[in-house]
């Protein structure tokens, strides 16, 4: 599978096969799968804590670390695609409308080369 050629849709029903195969339903409401999002992504920025960008470039050209870095993107798309899948959200459609909310707010012209938020320029 690549991203070229596979639909969010498929990741979806693939993660709801995978649950569904282990009767994980009863378990998996926004909550607790909010929550499990949030721990996969401290879990990604663990990696990093502390450390320079250097150290993050040289740590980047191994293996291992690529590794553990792909685990743990996995783990926090895999919950972005169940609470998507449980919860009707279809995740194209409202990234368009976030993108055109965040046009309005951060026009081209404002915050060009800028990492400033909007209330502060």
């Amino acid at each position: 599978m690549k991203d070229t050629n596979t639909t969010v849709d498929e990741l979806k029903l693939k993660v709801k096969r995978f649950c569904d195969e282990r009767d994980w339903g009863k378990y998996h409401n926004l909550k607790e799968l909010t929550i499990g999002l949030v721990t996969e992504s401290a879990e990604l920025l663990q990696l990093f804590r502390f450390k320079s960008e250097t150290d993050i470039n040289t740590m980047l050209q191994t293996p291992e670390m690529m590794e553990k870095v792909y685990d743990e993107v996995a783990d926090v798309f895999y919950f972005l695609l169940r609470i998507s899948e449980l919860y009707n959200i279809d995740l194209s459609s409202t990234l368009e409308h976030k993108l055109a909310k965040n046009a309005q707010r951060y026009p081209v012209d404002k915050f060009r080369g800028s990492n400033k938020k909007a209330g502060d320029i």
